[in-house]
């Protein structure tokens, strides 16, 4: 007999694996004080979702039997038709899909309602919401999220309806869900991130710009966007007919050569602001392409605390900066300022073979990834939120000539990025001339979408 069925054989190795067991243990527990220490101020430990080290919330943390066991508020400017209110809505019917929130609501605030937008949605999306805005509880036992720019938080520095709407002290706990587009943040906004019990930013770029700022690291935390992968999928829809108000630049449509075959089209989508780089997109475009090229510059924009001249805005401009007509004459430049409701949003990418937009600042970026989603080369400004999703392999990320000053407006003195035109004729030149790869980009693209399109 080799003893090992004896008694005392059996004590021995008890007397080496309990004590080995007991340091496991003790370990874990280390561990778990560890965690505790560093996020028992988070929301996200609430959830268990809390890690040490990192600020991001991933889907893959989240158990799938979990539960949120507070009642949750959501305002946010959920029919505005802006980059805010549509991320809102994105996430609003995430947290509904999960299943995970059982007492969740919904409720307008941080600017206007704009019926074109709210007609244009789809109309799961409208049954959706309105349900989640008619649902009623009491805001002491409820965590509130304030989704808007900070300006709109209690007390709002200009009249709308506050979030939270009494105060810091009822919810039981307040988080504000913001992002910025230059490189840092006004004292008041500051102040009122500070209010907060944690602030969401969707990138890197903005856990830098807001510490930088002033904002307590310990609040910030990085909560992506989300895109909805199905309803941007380019296998379900069609291309839209791009249709156009003004003709900007390019032959009549009844002259012979308005187009020698399907124009390549660089799409652009953006509210008419001078941080959306379109002055910079219209002299690259110009300067690069003549009525030679079969490409047609297709411009989707609305007005932005500005007027809607945008043609003779765009003239007046060109003829500034003195852009010499080619000799072959200019390229097509086609805009569009009529509404597109969002239904229609993935036709029209669709219909396109690029997009591109040169903004000098995002806070995320929220064409972007749509287009990225309908596997669309994307031509954009290397610089803000972008980068948190924009790389070499599924893009064309645009290098700048620099930082510039903001002169004048709200943010006078702050920095945003100036985007480099002769490396944007450069690219707009290179994917018209490889489409194959251009594509082959978009596809990756949109399979990075697929990986990022949880929140």
């Amino acid at each position: 007999m080799d003893g090992k069925g004896c008694p005392e054989a059996q004590r021995k190795e008890r007397r080496f694996w309990v004590p080995a067991l007991i340091v496991c243990f003790l370990a874990f527990l280390f561990y778990l004080g560890i965690q505790y220490i560093s996020c028992k101020n988070l929301f996200m430990a609430k959830w268990g979702l809390c890690k040490v080290g990192s600020g991001d919330f991933e889907k893959q943390w989240l158990p799938k039997s979990a539960l949120f066991k507070y009642k949750l508020l959501w305002m946010a400017p959920f029919l505005s038709g802006g980059g805010y209110g549509s991320e809102a809505i994105s996430f609003a019917t995430a947290i509904e899909a999960s299943k995970l929130v059982p007492q969740f609501k919904i409720q307008q605030h941080g600017d206007l309602e704009n019926y074109e937008f709210w007609s244009g949605l789809p109309q799961k999306i409208r049954r959706l919401l309105v349900r989640l805005a008619w649902r009623d509880f009491n805001v002491e036992e409820t965590v509130v999220i304030c989704h808007s720019e900070p300006g709109a938080w209690f007390p709002p520095l200009y009249q709308t309806f506050p979030c939270p709407p009494f105060g810091y002290e009822q919810p039981l706990y307040v988080i504000g869900r913001s992002m910025f587009e230059t490189d840092r943040l006004n004292k008041e906004h500051v102040e009122r991130c500070n209010a907060m019990d944690e602030v969401w930013v969707p990138t890197q770029f903005n856990i830098e710009t807001f510490a930088r700022s002033g904002v307590m690291e310990s609040k910030l935390v990085k909560v992506r966007q989300t895109v909805d992968i199905e309803f941007f999928n380019p296998t379900q829809v069609h291309p839209l007919p791009l249709s156009f108000n003004w003709q900007v630049f390019g032959p009549s449509k009844n002259h012979s050569n308005f187009f020698s075959s399907k124009p390549y089209v660089f799409l652009s989508i953006f509210k008419w602001e001078v941080r959306k780089g379109w002055d910079i997109l219209i002299k690259a475009f110009l300067q690069e392409f003549s009525a030679e090229d079969d490409v047609v510059l297709y411009l989707v924009t609305n007005a932005f605390h500005s007027s809607s001249n945008f043609d003779q805005d765009i003239l007046s401009f060109v003829n500034k900066s003195k852009i010499i007509e080619p000799s072959l004459g200019w390229p097509t430049v086609q805009l569009c300022d009529h509404h597109v409701p969002q239904i229609d949003l993935p036709s029209l990418y669709k219909a396109a073979d690029v997009f591109v937009l040169p903004s000098r600042g995002e806070g995320w970026g929220r064409p972007h990834i749509e287009a990225m989603a309908m596997a669309l080369p994307v031509i954009a400004t290397n610089w803000s939120g972008m980068t948190e999703y924009m790389t070499d392999m599924n893009s064309y990320p645009l290098p700048l000539d620099g930082m510039s000053e903001i002169l004048e407006g709200p943010f006078k003195g702050h920095f945003w990025a100036e985007p480099s035109v002769n490396s944007l004729q450069g690219l707009m030149r290179h994917v018209y001339s490889h489409p194959v790869e251009a594509k082959a980009r978009g596809l990756v693209a949109r399979n990075d979408m697929k990986i990022c399109s949880c929140f």
